[in-house]
């Protein structure tokens, strides 16, 4: 098993829930998050006065998925979250040695 986490755009988040759930990946958390890579934030005006933002918004994707629907799971997120723009966000997979579902104590593939 694989956890998959992403960085994206927050506007784009919609479109990667409806690409995993059309493959059938059904669970995943999402958390807020700021930050910035590198184009290091941006400017904005407001009433006037132009400041710099540093940490842009961002929300954080994690799903974990059998290894078998990993590549898919990641083209899914990438085609679903790319705008073609600086800051799209990024992707990365993490070895899982295993899950436990809490409500049953199923383990393995079963939990998920």
């Amino acid at each position: 098993m694989k956890l998959i986490t992403a960085i994206v755009k927050p506007h784009r988040l919609d479109e990667v829930k409806t690409s995993l759930q059309e493959m059938g990946i059904h669970g995943l958390t999402v958390t807020e998050a700021s930050g910035y890579g590198r184009q290091r934030g941006h400017t904005e005006v407001y009433r006037g006065a132009e400041y710099r933002v540093d940490l842009v918004p961002k929300v954080r994707i994690e799903v974990v998925v059998d290894d078998a629907d990993t590549d898919a799971a990641v083209e899914a997120i990438v085609k679903a979250a790319q705008t073609g723009k600086i800051g799209d966000g990024k992707v990365w997979i993490t070895p899982v040695e295993t899950v436990v579902r809490v409500r049953t104590g199923e383990r393995g593939p079963d939990a998920l």
